[in-house]
């Protein structure tokens, strides 16, 4: 704004413009702004690290699995000098484990067809040619090992083919790379499409997307979650023709998602993510000057706390939470004010009146939050940042087909990402 401009505002419009400036930038903690944005500031408040005085120490557990066992006698006896047999019976004091990776490098098998001339027409006879010598001379393991580098470590192209050929000894090309990642994304087309069909059935589903860039343009990438299936889905657009092509037709009972228009409407009922509008009245509670965002904020803690314990509470002692929370709300939103911030989040409250306790009457079966999708596109945000992008849209399409077979296996405990990608 130049000086001219500000020579045209009114007094009152010069005040409001000050107080606007005056106010506190924001952070993760009061808007959807990464951590990563505000870690100089959570750095000079961090306190030193170290165990605390009084801390009880921990160390490496003992692997259950053991190549290689050497135990160590003693030689004398430190009071008379006596030479100490090794044959003596003896107890374990201590035991610790020294681990090593052993030297990795490709095991080759060369295949080779032989020709032979026939003893009895003395006609020179050919093998056929092997199956190993069709398609692809990289094996499922190292197929296995690409896509777990390329997915889930957030390699690029060229820092894959560095690590290929540093820590394996194996040179290969980024066209070649390219070509295992594609014949390996095929794999899981089938899987999933089971993981759709079940998203299809499903009660309650949440939804959330974040930016990525397909083919040097912006694009999205989305996450659909159910109790037993997470689906992702790249798409060059964030409109609502996403979710229905997604859901082909099936409306959930319930829909969880952030305040986005693009994702409302497509069930019967909507719960709105309380975290997203929690770090909206963190900020105008620090920024305002009104006791309104503080009310809100005490509302917004009730809410969590009956999300929290809402699965060993009585449906009765459910329903009067619900009510009181509802009868609070009320009052909150009738106060009037004069701070412009805490109006603005009055009128986000009011918009999603009927979507906030959506979570307590299904008790266990809705959350109060979008935090499950918010976890799922993590991966995708931190790939963004390490490669930019994709270069093709097959190569995003097929990274989120990986994703959501991972994702829906990792639902069960215990689950190992690469293990999935192996067996697929």
């Amino acid at each position: 704004m130049s000086r001219f401009d500000l020579e045209r505002l009114s007094k009152d419009e010069l005040i409001e413009l000050v107080l606007r400036l005056q106010r506190p930038t924001k952070t993760s903690r009061t808007s959807s702004k990464p951590p990563s944005t505000d870690r100089k500031e959570r750095r000079e408040k961090a306190k030193p690290g170290g165990a605390k005085p009084g801390h009880e120490g921990h160390s490496r557990r003992l692997s259950e699995d053991v190549d290689k066992i050497v135990d160590h006698h003693p030689d004398e006896c430190p009071c008379c000098r006596m030479a100490l047999p090794g044959d003596l019976a003896a107890e374990v004091v201590s035991e610790h484990d020294k681990v090593e990776l052993p030297v990795i490098k490709p095991f080759v098998e060369r295949h080779r067809r032989l020709a032979v001339r026939c003893p009895s027409c003395g006609a020179m006879v050919v093998a056929p040619v092997p199956a190993a010598a069709k398609g692809t001379p990289f094996g499922p393991r190292l197929h296995a090992v690409a896509t777990y580098f390329k997915t889930f470590q957030a390699l690029s192209y060229e820092r894959l083919q560095g690590a290929f050929d540093h820590l394996f000894g194996l040179a290969i090309s980024q066209g070649g790379l390219m070509n295992m990642l594609r014949r390996a994304q095929g794999r899981f087309v089938a899987k999933r499409d089971d993981a759709v069909a079940v998203l299809r059935q499903a009660n309650v589903v949440a939804s959330d997307e974040t930016g990525v860039r397909i083919e040097g343009s912006n694009s999205f990438h989305w996450v659909f979650r159910c109790n037993d299936a997470v689906v992702h889905q790249a798409s060059p657009t964030r409109g609502a023709v996403v979710i229905r092509d997604m859901m082909d037709g099936h409306r959930p009972a319930v829909w969880l998602s952030d305040r986005y228009s693009a994702q409302q409407g497509h069930a019967d009922a909507q719960q709105t993510c309380l975290a997203h509008l929690a770090r909206d009245v963190a900020y105008a509670d620090e920024a305002g000057e009104d006791l309104l965002p503080m009310r809100l904020k005490l509302w917004l803690q009730g809410a969590f706390a009956l999300a929290a314990r809402i699965e060993t509470l009585a449906p009765p002692t459910i329903a009067a939470r619900r009510r009181a929370l509802e009868r609070r709300l009320t009052a909150i939103l009738e106060t009037p004010t004069s701070c412009d911030l805490a109006r603005d989040l009055q009128n986000r409250f009011r918009r999603a009146r009927d979507q906030l306790l959506t979570f307590a009457k299904w008790p266990g079966l809705v959350d109060a939050s979008n935090n499950g999708c918010e976890r799922a596109l993590r991966p995708s945000v931190i790939q963004r940042k390490m490669t930019n992008g994709y270069r093709a849209m097959w190569a995003a399409a097929g990274e989120a087909d990986i994703r959501t077979v991972v994702d829906t296996a990792r639902l069960r405990p215990g689950t190992n990402a690469f293990q999935v990608i192996l067996q697929t």
